[in-house]
This record gives C-alpha cells, structure tokens and sequence, in this order.
C-alpha cells in the first residue's frame, strides 16, 4: 500500500480503537461501530457497496451494513489494520493511492473532531500537496448541485472552482481544510468563509455539498 494510504489507514483503526464502539463521529447518524463497518464492507463487499450510488441495491448494502456491524468490533478493526482481501484491486498500490488516501483520511478526521478537546494535527508539505491534487480532481464533482458559486483557495493563492454560479462563496484554508470542507464537514473544518451574507447562509445549510 502507498504511504500516505496506509499511514491513515492505521491511524483510523488506532482512533476507532481509543474511541470504542459507541463513540461519536462527523458522519450523521453513524457512530463509530458503524464507520468501521463502512470501511470494511467498502473494501470486502464489492457486491453490496454499489448501493450507495445505485438506489435498486441500496436494501442489499443495508442488510450488509447491518451483518458487519453486528461483528465484534474488535474484529472490524483489524480488518480495517491488515487491509483488503488478497485479490482485493485496493491491493494494488496505484489504486489504493488513488482510492484510499482521502478516504482514510477524511473518516480518521471524522473520528478525532467528533470529540471535545481535538485540535489539528500537522501534516508534512508532501501531504498537504497530495491532498490538494485530489481536491482539483474533484472538486467539480464534490460540489455539484450546490446553491452557490463556491472558489476554493489555499493560502498560497492557488484556487479550484468547486462550482460555477452567482453569487460567490470563497473559501480560504490548507488544503487538508478545504477537502474537509469540501466532504461536507463544515462544521469542522478550519477555514475562512468570505462572500455575500445569504449566500454563505445557504451554502451552510445545503446538504448537496460533498459524497
């Protein structure tokens, strides 16, 4: 596996053991027993993940969501620490940079922000410059559908246009922030928000922002 993909991918299964089963995250409605399941269902059961895009499966991916969580939890986090199946394509070391290191990523933050008294980690140049090609990657995609032109820029000036449209929100912060902000967090993402009162109203309460 890549560095950066296996470096948090362990670091999600140390956060998920120090927290325990029943402990909060930024994913809604999910708690943490239900974040490893996700993980492990994501990487072992490429028969059921296609419901979360694809409503006719989605029964399917549910009832497979509830067998894994139902699992000692102990058991998906090791799962989750020795990786995908053997045959598994996110064995692969191009496809498990490309697939996991965001994902990983994004579900390790969503497990340390969800407590009281976290504060941000730093992150090496050389991530911080992964994550932000990630983010020009997919921006349009992330933001697809929201009610606002919404400009994402770091603080070196370097922008990416999440989405075209009128007024303009503009988002400032590292880009380890803005692909926070950008999955949805928000609420716990450290940036500057600049732009039209309403329009940054509404960019807060829509709920099309991020996968």
């Amino acid at each position: 596996m890549s560095t950066f993909a296996k470096r948090e991918r362990l670091l999600l299964a140390d956060l998920l053991e120090t927290a325990g089963p029943d402990a909060p995250t930024l994913c809604e409605g999910w708690l943490t027993r239900d974040l490893a399941a996700h993980m492990v269902v994501r990487e072992r059961r490429p028969d059921a993940v296609g419901g979360q895009l694809i409503k006719q499966l989605a029964p399917r991916l549910q009832k497979v969501m509830e067998e894994y969580t139902a699992k000692p939890y102990e058991e998906l986090i090791q799962l989750i620490r020795t990786g995908p199946p053997r045959f598994s394509p996110f064995q692969l070391k191009q496809i498990d940079e490309v697939a996991n290191t965001v994902e990983f990523y994004v579900h390790a933050e969503d497990v340390r922000r969800a407590q009281p008294d976290w504060s941000p980690r730093e992150l090496d140049p050389v991530f911080q410059e992964t994550l932000w090609s990630r983010l020009e990657r997919t921006a349009r995609l992330l933001g697809r559908g929201i009610p606002t032109g919404l400009v994402l820029r770091r603080p070196n000036g370097e922008t990416v246009v999440a989405h075209r449209g009128t007024p303009v929100v503009t988002v400032t912060g590292e880009p380890s922030e803005l692909l926070l902000f950008a999955f949805g967090r928000q609420s716990a993402a450290r940036v500057e928000v600049e732009g039209d009162k309403d329009a940054i109203s509404k960019l807060s309460e829509s709920k099309q922002l991020g996968l």
